[in-house]
């Protein structure tokens, strides 16, 4: 009789013992990890914790561009700062569709006066995903969504721009070679402020005309096929006459510079895709 007591003692701890665990486990899963955090930009959805988050402070992440879940879809490698985070719904709670996912981070990018880049959002559709942008503090921040309803992936890059740094010297090559060269002058967008990263590109432009005297130039404007022909020209304009303003501000004389806009007018790559609108929106150096 002892032994059968001892014996159903150890049964009914073993069922509490492992009723406890299970118990502590499925509460692990419902609750989010106290030290991940969302990313300052963007709330998340109620009743969804983090469950896993990768940041790194610069990589890359192919974002598609184009409406479209076929294979030969545009793409777009964006680099920067790196967040990629899964949110799971909360265990017992309600899970949210996909597309009311999908619908709260169209209106956070819109609301921050960004624009919806491209998007697939259809039922049944497993690679349903929306790709928005909008600048944040002189920034582009990249945006990606795919979701389920039980989990959804949020895909963040804090673009760093690839500043360009040519040295008066290779731009002197390049003038008695083609003729002009075309910088990647960056300016604050739609408007013609000089960024801050751009000012050793112009510093390298005045020690161009500093060390060369004699050298007589047009600073050219262009931009892509965004907004209208007429705007466009205008903004190109005053982008052209912002350079030359900038290398006087430094010392060149004015009778050695003049401007012009061209706006959309010449296009050198194809402004149907995003890598094509960036190489079109540049300032050319030619030589008078």
């Amino acid at each position: 009789m002892k032994n059968y007591r001892l014996f159903w003692l150890f049964a009914v701890f073993f069922v509490i013992t492992t009723a406890t665990f299970a118990q502590d486990e499925t509460e692990q899963e419902a609750t989010p990890a106290p030290e991940f955090k969302d990313h300052p930009l963007f709330n998340s959805m109620p009743k969804y914790f983090i469950s896993s988050l990768e940041e790194k402070e610069f990589d890359s992440f192919v974002f598609p561009v184009e409406s479209s879940t076929y294979d030969n879809r545009e793409l777009k490698t964006v680099e920067g700062k790196f967040f990629d985070y899964t949110y799971q719904i909360t265990e017992g709670e309600k899970e949210a569709s996909p597309f009311q996912i999908f619908r709260n981070y169209e209106n956070a990018i819109t609301k921050a006066g960004g624009k919806i880049i491209a998007k697939v959002i259809e039922d049944g559709n497993s690679y349903s995903f929306v790709t928005g942008m909008f600048s944040k503090n002189k920034r582009e921040v990249w945006v990606y969504i795919e979701a389920s309803g039980y989990d959804y992936r949020l895909v963040i890059i804090e673009k760093e721009e690839m500043v360009q740094v040519i040295k008066a010297n290779e731009m002197l090559d390049a003038l008695s070679k083609d003729g002009f060269i075309a910088l990647d002058i960056l300016f604050e967008t739609g408007k013609a402020t000089i960024q801050a990263e751009s000012k050793p590109l112009i510093d390298q432009v005045y020690e161009l005309l500093n060390t060369t005297p004699d050298l007589k130039v047009s600073i050219e404007g262009h931009t892509d096929n965004t907004g209208t022909v007429e705007g466009n020209k205008k903004l190109s304009e005053q982008r052209a006459k912002a350079v030359v303003d900038a290398l006087i501000t430094l010392g060149i004389k004015s009778d050695r510079l003049t401007s012009v806009g061209w706006g959309q007018e010449r296009p050198v790559a194809d402004n149907r895709t995003e890598d094509g609108r960036t190489k079109n929106r540049r300032v050319e150096i030619v030589k008078k």
